[in-house]
């Protein structure tokens, strides 16, 4: 299985961060607590031919380069090699001659092929897996966002759009109470009697399925306008604010815009439309709000896939972003 490129820590030296392509290191080292760039490092100059020696002299001929990237180990970080059968050159022995791959190459009798592990895999081999647990990422150098962080500002977000339904949605929820109470007088007094009679309970108001639908638009409504707008323009609702969450697209730092807002809302928000289907919207919306345990690894949520975003954590004290005018900035994607 190969590494997938990005910024990661050196092993061979652990206060560096390097950039790995898929197949070797390039460019130069970055200190480990510096924000590494979006993308690879620029291309390193072309050092100059190693075939002409220097004025007034000449150079010894060094050992061969390493197999791979010059100057650059052909292995992911934390790879040790594993020698293979010997016999091997002991000590003031001369190494093994370059040769192919299963080709045996001039030297003493029993030189072969290098032990398994030792150059890239050959053709059809993958990659050796990395030693130990490989580095949390870091979309645009930011830390994912806690599970806990992200149910917590969740759940203020919902206690705020539960008083907004208190205020607008009291009236007709008052009402549905009142169209079904007949109802559930009845079953309570059936309880309480130990009445165990077959005959049906008394029908609900006729107007108690119009009331639900209006409720449920009403919520829908009140929901998308205190969310979409907020993470439109900083990605960010009041309780990810008090968590110091935010929501950023994937491949750029940038303001989600209206589209791909309401794109990540209407996963979680839309199934509450089916409320009334047994709780089969809630359950949808139970299962997404859980996905990011599930999810490796960025930890998104189902609404984080649908509207291709990462939710990271901000460090506090960090200056909020700036709202965007425009309903479509550069991060709005289709």
């Amino acid at each position: 299985m190969s590494v997938q490129p990005g910024w990661y820590i050196d092993p061979a030296d652990r206060d560096t961060r390097r950039y790995w392509d898929g197949e070797g290191w390039i460019g130069a080292p970055i200190p480990a607590d510096a924000t590494p760039p979006a993308g690879p490092p620029p291309p390193e100059p072309t050092p100059p031919s190693a075939s002409a020696p220097p004025a007034g002299g000449t150079t010894a001929p060094g050992p061969p380069a390493a197999p791979g990237r010059p100057g650059q180990p052909p292995h992911p970080p934390g790879y040790a090699p594993q020698p293979g059968p010997g016999p091997w050159p002991g000590p003031g022995q001369p190494g093994p001659r370059p040769h192919g791959p299963g080709q045996p190459g001039p030297g003493p009798q029993g030189w072969g092929p290098p032990p398994q592990g030792w150059g890239p895999p050959l053709p059809g081999q993958p990659y050796p897996p990395w030693a130990g647990r490989p580095p949390e990422p870091r979309p645009h150098g930011l830390p994912l966002a806690s599970f806990g962080a992200r149910l917590v500002a969740r759940l203020i977000d919902l206690g705020i759009v539960f008083l907004l339904n208190a205020l607008v949605n009291g009236w007709f929820v008052w009402q549905y109470v009142q169209e079904i109470s007949p109802l559930l007088r009845e079953a309570a007094r059936r309880v309480d009697a130990g009445d165990r009679s077959t005959e049906p309970l008394p029908p609900p108001g006729q107007r108690t399925d119009g009331l639900l639908v209006v409720i449920l638009l009403i919520a829908v409504a009140l929901w998308i306008a205190y969310e979409v707008p907020s993470m439109a323009s900083r990605g960010q609702s009041f309780g990810k604010r008090v968590m110091n969450v935010r929501a950023v697209p994937v491949e750029a730092d940038q303001p989600l815009g209206v589209g791909r807002a309401l794109r990540r809302w209407s996963t979680l928000g839309l199934p509450t439309l089916l409320w009334f289907c047994c709780g089969f919207g809630l359950l949808l919306q139970l299962v997404d709000a859980l996905s990011p345990l599930f999810d490796h690894p960025l930890r998104q949520a189902l609404h984080d896939k649908r509207a291709q975003t990462v939710v990271v954590q901000v460090p506090r004290g960090t200056p909020q972003p700036t709202p965007q005018d425009r309903t479509d900035p550069p991060g709005d994607t289709p």
